[in-house]
Order: C-alpha cells, then sequence, then structure tokens
C-alpha cells in the first residue's frame, strides 16, 4: 500500500479534515486525521493494519506476544493489528486519568507487547501507554501507527513504524496563526 493509497482511503472516507482543531496532544492544527472514519469499514481497516503488519521488521514481528493499543483511538486498528498479526489484542483506557489495563485484561511478566496508535504527533498518549505496559509487567518492543504527525521527529523510546509520514503543521496555543485564529475550533480528540 502506497502513500497516495492511504491517503486516498482518508479522502474517500471523509476522514481528512480541514478547519482548526486542537488535537489531543493540545496543539492547533488546520488538518485532522479522523482515523475513525477510515477505520468504520471493516475490510479497509483489515487492509490498512495488514499493510502496517508489513512495516514490522520480521524479527521484532516474530517476538511479539500481544498486541495493546491506548483507548480510545487505538482501539479498532488495535484489534485489527491482532487479527493481522493472530495475536490478542488488549487496550488501556485512563479511567482516572492514568492509563491501565481493565475488563480483567493483563500482561504475563515479561511479555513482549507491540503498541498501536492511530495518529501520533507529539507522542505523549504513546509514551504514557508504554509506561503503563512497563507497571503491568510488559515490555514494549516497538510501536506502530496508521500516521505518525511529527514529521520524523517523536521519540518514543521505543521503534516506531508508522504507515505514513504527514506533516500538518501543528501549533501551541500562543503560536497560532492569525487566519487560523479566525477559524471556530474544535476539539475531536478523546483526550479532555
Amino acid at each position: 500500500m502506497t502513500d497516495d493509497d492511504v491517503l486516498h482511503a482518508f479522502r474517500a472516507s471523509e476522514a481528512l479534515l480541514e478547519g482548526h482543531f486542537v488535537l489531543s496532544s493540545g496543539r492547533h492544527s488546520g488538518h485532522y486525521l479522523q482515523c475513525a472514519r477510515v477505520l468504520m469499514n471493516a475490510e479497509r481497516a483489515g487492509e490498512l493494519a495488514r499493510a502496517l503488519a508489513q512495516k514490522i521488521p520480521r524479527d521484532i514481528r516474530s517476538q511479539i506476544d500481544t498486541v495493546v493499543s491506548p483507548a480510545m483511538g487505538g482501539l479498532i486498528i488495535g484489534h485489527e493489528m491482532g487479527r493481522a498479526l493472530g495475536k490478542d489484542a488488549i487496550f488501556l483506557e485512563r479511567p482516572t486519568g492514568t492509563f491501565e489495563l481493565r475488563r480483567g485484561f493483563r500482561l504475563e511478566e515479561g511479555a513482549k507487547v507491540l503498541m498501536v496508535e492511530d495518529v501520533v504527533t507529539t507522542g505523549l498518549s504513546s509514551r504514557e501507554a508504554i509506561e503503563a505496559v512497563k507497571r503491568e509487567g510488559g515490555e514494549v518492543l516497538a510501536e506502530v501507527a496508521l500516521v505518525d504527525r511529527s514529521g520524523g521527529a517523536v521519540d518514543l523510546g521505543v521503534p516506531f513504524f508508522p504507515l505514513i509520514d504527514i506533516n500538518f503543521p501543528t501549533y501551541a496555543e500562543d503560536e497560532v496563526p492569525e487566519a487560523l485564529a479566525a477559524v471556530p475550533v474544535t476539539k475531536p480528540g478523546s483526550r479532555k
């Protein structure tokens, strides 16, 4: 699957939005990738997951015991990655603001984990999720994501394999350009 194929899937599902958005990271952008829309079609979600699985080097892929994703954004792609890799897929939640396993999910001590996200911008959620896996006794071998919005700059502390790199500019609240500031703000992400 080429970058053009991935972008076509986002555009065709109306998942590439333009406006003024506050991302889950707190940064502002004129573009938003609503991965829930691109993943709402099960066949397309499976195709994206299979393409993403191919990005993982074979030596890492062969060690994975469990797929873990942070809720909400990583849930669907995490589940599809579990299917693509033939592994169980579980997810982390933030009932009190900190990621944790719930619903009877647990990791065996030393379990080798693939972290799966939908979009990575600053990597904050990913790093928090990786720390949660460590607290639960697992070891994150690598992370995959549908989209890397960091321009390749994000450091997660583990190898990172995005399906596509998209470098839409993002801005701190006090750096928002005048033209973007004039557009009404939408906050579509899952973090409050």
